[in-house]
């Protein structure tokens, strides 16, 4: 099966939303024409589990300048850009297998058919794909030479399974870059949370008591651009040094059974299952809407919220009601998958711009250096995310100044003091 999606006919939609995201993606576009010189990935696999976007479809064309023959599933049933997916598989060449709102059963029948392509490479995003090689595809295992994990979910996915020896192959953690998460994760995950939340309702957020489950970068991201929109917004946490950085931001911090009976919005970004659930579920407000912007759907106890319910229904394309047996109203959004995939368009493409050239990037080191690392979780090679800083900056137009000699000499010295 050389593709899966849902409509060749949008190839050409796609194709032209895929040149207005590249727009905005100076680094890739930077990259492909270093590709396409250097050819750092001729001949080499590389199985690819993201989101299914425009932006993505920038980052296969960087990879495909770069000699590598690439194949892509959906990290999520319902992030996928139907038009991007059209357009990969259509046009651009890519074996391409997403379908926005795929079952389960489908979800991972094209993480299998593009695992069938043998990969050499796995770029993937909350560790499904690298779950799956390794638990039901083992015999495929002895061909890979590395990987990359794009998201924080997925970088404590692998390294439990690190911790546990079951990993592998060496993994790198592009998540962990900073020109990955300083950014995509606070600026991208917040203006596209809000603008997700904004498509699904058409609330008015100003005045609106927002709660906030996880004052990670995500979290933080989230709650500055809600408080922007004039938001009252409220920090639940476990962690102590996060609720202390969200007080001093200027946010009220509580524990959750406490924020359940105030708020208006619920937010989750944590990582974890079963943040908000039935003892939160029973004091909530009527009206309460909820939803999540974490990686995977557990985050939110959807099971306990049915028990709970006596009717369900859908009243806009990403809400749904359920009626409690006391007669309240709570409103899911998304099905408790990304609200900013769901609802959205995910990530604005400037942020993407960074977090993909770290992919290719950490690619073109795997295909050089990955028979030499151990299996293990590596952190994102310095040069590489400082050279990414460089290309965006240099980009934007923006000059930054340089150590004179003296300066390098007085920081690598120790004999000077008062």
């Amino acid at each position: 099966m050389a593709h899966d999606v849902t409509n060749a006919g949008l190839a050409e939609q796609g194709r032209l939303r895929s040149e207005w995201a590249g727009r905005e993606m100076p680094v890739l576009k930077l990259l492909a024409e270093r590709f396409s010189r250097e050819r750092p990935l001729e001949g080499i696999r590389i199985g690819a589990c993201l989101h299914v976007t425009t932006e993505t479809v920038n980052l296969m064309h960087v990879l495909q300048a770069g000699g590598a023959q690439p194949a892509l599933c959906a990290s999520n049933p319902l992030s996928t850009q139907d038009d991007a997916a059209a357009y990969l598989a259509i046009v651009a060449g890519v074996p391409t297998f997403a379908k926005k709102g795929e079952d389960e059963q489908t979800y991972y029948r094209h993480i299998h058919a593009v695992l069938d392509t043998r990969p050499h490479i796995t770029i993937d995003d909350g560790a499904d794909f690298t779950y799956t090689l390794h638990t039901k595809r083992p015999e495929l295992l002895a061909e890979v030479i590395g990987g990359c994990e794009e998201t924080t979910t997925g970088v404590i996915r692998l390294r439990n399974m690190a911790r546990d020896g079951a990993l592998a192959y060496p993994l790198i953690a592009v998540n962990d870059a900073d020109t990955k998460h300083l950014f995509d994760n606070r600026y991208g995950t917040g203006q596209s949370s809000i603008d997700g939340i904004l498509r699904a309702t058409n609330l008015l957020l100003a005045g609106k008591r927002f709660v906030i489950a996880g004052y990670g970068l995500c979290g933080r991201g989230v709650a500055m651009r809600a408080r922007g929109m004039g938001a009252h917004v409220i920090v639940t946490e476990v962690n102590p040094l996060r609720a202390l950085e969200a007080i001093m931001d200027g946010y009220e911090v509580m524990p959750l059974a406490e924020a359940a009976r105030k708020g208006d919005i619920f937010v989750t970004v944590t990582g974890d299952t079963a943040v908000i659930r039935r003892e939160h579920f029973e004091v909530m407000r009527d009206g309460a809407v909820l939803c999540n912007t974490g990686h995977f759907n557990v985050e939110i106890s959807i099971p306990e919220l049915e028990a709970m319910s006596r009717s369900r229904r859908r009243v806009r394309p990403f809400v749904e009601e359920f009626e409690l047996h006391d007669g309240r109203r709570l409103y899911l959004l998304g099905e408790g998958r990304l609200i900013n995939l769901v609802a959205a368009e995910g990530h604005p493409s400037s942020v993407m711009d960074m977090s993909f050239a770290n992919q290719a990037l950490c690619c073109a080191y795997l295909a050089k250096h990955g028979r030499e690392l151990l299996k293990a979780v590596h952190p994102v090679p310095l040069e590489i995310d400082q050279e990414i800083a460089r290309l965006k900056l240099s980009a934007m137009g923006v000059q930054i100044d340089t150590l004179t000699s003296e300066q390098e000499k007085y920081l690598a010295a120790w004999e000077e003091g008062t």
